[in-house]
């Protein structure tokens, strides 16, 4: 069974180009892309990883 979150992040333009995203959500959370979209699909792995991590040591996520 797969559980789906809504985590909310807050994107922001880098001044080199490119974006970052974070999330005062969960601790750590940070990810880095050239477009949006791509700062997107790079966040969306990072957070499975978190969350990957805090289920395989089993640690809270939120």
């Amino acid at each position: 069974m797969h559980v789906r979150y809504l985590i909310p992040i807050t994107i922001e333009p880098l001044e080199e180009g490119g974006y970052l995203a974070t999330s005062q959500t969960i601790q750590g959370f940070i990810a880095q892309g050239r477009t949006i979209a791509e700062t997107l699909e790079i966040a969306q792995d990072v957070a499975r990883k978190i969350a990957e991590s805090c289920i395989e040591h089993e640690e809270t996520l939120l």
